[in-house]
């Protein structure tokens, strides 16, 4: 057997399969991109009768850093019935002494400060709660500390849920790009969510896939009510998915958008914090189900990681051996490489555009897609050996579910 030959076939095999899955990629993005809602649509959409007063949430546990920056680009919204209550959570910085002086300049901001969390209880969920039984809005707005808003995204949102008849609006942040994991890996864990919850599957009218994102939660407060409030989704380490399903369960409607630049965030400032937050993401996102985890993982690692580096070799192979007698296989080989990595190079250039990282920052996406598929199996095996996720000061030992394992809450009656 010829090792050459057989060398030459398998690398231009695995190089085909490469290039035509990025292609797909390419396929389904130019497909769904029209079907994707944008927050900026809304500023075009009328609003008649006299303005909902919005009430803004936030809990913050020691975001002294980050509270006044959202604080104030709130308070400059072109939304003028609106009022912000922040929960400062057991703060033990300087919080509340950076948002005295905003509070005292503008009534419309209230702080709130809450000294104590039940033992069953999340500490941002229960902040949460603590703040809504403060609003007086007919629209419900959890947001984080962590993020800034443009003056017209209240007004675009609530045009939207307006709109589109939603219970519950939520909004893909724009992230933030500081640091190298920003740019490398963000991108393919975010595209790897976004293959789990497809953004035309979550606005479905007929078959929805329930997703929302915290970081921005708009709620029709009557929907919020007859859920129960944020005891619904005490206990869940991801209660922004939890809620998005249990408005579905309680026949409400969700939709998701794309911010558009209108709101963003700025995350983590290690990749420590960064793999334990989007850890804590999947294993929520794929219902706590180990074999979904890894089947991702095998996807993201060889779809992201493989493939590219085989095609690398079939660029190198292919080169060095077309002077040979396989002249043929040798340059279609080293072709099929070729068109792998300039289609990963361009699609995933693409979708970085998308999510606000550098397009260049797509020559290192194996290397993003080799850390997102380590998490998503370290979150399986936490699983598996019931190790605790620490999450908001908090141990969770998680029960593996089988894949599809959601269970629905009660029936919820008006």
């Amino acid at each position: 057997m010829d090792f050459r030959l057989v060398t030459l076939w398998f690398l231009a095999v695995v190089a085909g399969c490469g290039c035509g899955w990025w292609l797909l990629v390419a396929a389904r993005v130019i497909r769904d991109l029209p079907r994707i809602p944008r927050a900026p649509h809304g500023l075009s959409l009328p609003l008649t009768g006299p303005e909902p007063m919005v009430s803004v949430i936030i809990p913050a546990h020691n975001e002294e850093a980050h509270a006044p920056r959202v604080v104030r680009s709130i308070l400059a919204s072109q939304w003028k019935a609106l009022e912000v209550i922040v929960v400062l959570d057991r703060c033990t910085d300087g919080t509340w002494e950076a948002l005295q002086p905003i509070a005292a300049a503008d009534a419309r901001l209230k702080l709130v400060v809450n000294d104590s969390c039940p033992a069953d209880w999340a500490g941002k969920c229960n902040a949460a709660r603590v703040g809504a039984s403060h609003a007086t809005g007919e629209l419900l707005l959890f947001t984080d500390a962590d993020v800034v808003f443009d003056p017209s995204l209240l007004r675009a949102s609530v045009a939207i849920l307006k709109h589109r008849g939603l219970s519950l609006l939520s909004l893909l942040a724009t992230p933030g790009v500081r640091h190298w994991f920003e740019a490398i890996v963000q991108p393919v864990a975010a595209v790897m969510l976004m293959r789990m919850y497809p953004i035309p599957r979550v606005n479905d009218p007929d078959n929805p896939r329930a997703f929302a994102n915290g970081q921005f939660m708009l709620f029709q407060r009557s929907m919020y009510e007859k859920l129960g409030g944020h005891a619904i989704v005490r206990d869940d380490l991801l209660e922004d998915i939890a809620f998005a399903r249990r408005v579905r369960d309680a026949g409400g409607r969700g939709g998701l958008c794309t911010a558009d630049g209108m709101l963003r965030v700025e995350m983590y400032e290690s990749m420590a914090e960064f793999h334990k937050g989007w850890k804590r993401i999947y294993l929520e996102a794929a219902e706590r189900a180990p074999a979904r985890l890894r089947s991702l993982a095998m996807e993201a690692f060889v779809c992201g990681a493989v493939f590219p580096i085989v095609a690398g070799a079939a660029i190198l192979c292919g080169g060095a051996w077309r002077g040979g007698t396989m002249d043929p296989l040798a340059t279609v080989t080293m072709v099929l490489g070729l068109g792998c990595v300039g289609a990963l190079v361009i699609v995933a250039g693409w979708l970085n555009t998308m999510c606000g990282a550098p397009a260049l920052a797509a020559i290192f996406h194996p290397l993003g897609a080799w850390l997102v598929a380590h998490c998503m199996l370290e979150a399986a095996s936490d699983l598996d050996h019931r190790r605790p996720v620490r999450w908001g000061g908090r141990d969770y030992i998680l029960e593996p579910r089988p894949e599809g394992g959601y269970a629905p809450p009660p029936s919820i009656s008006n």
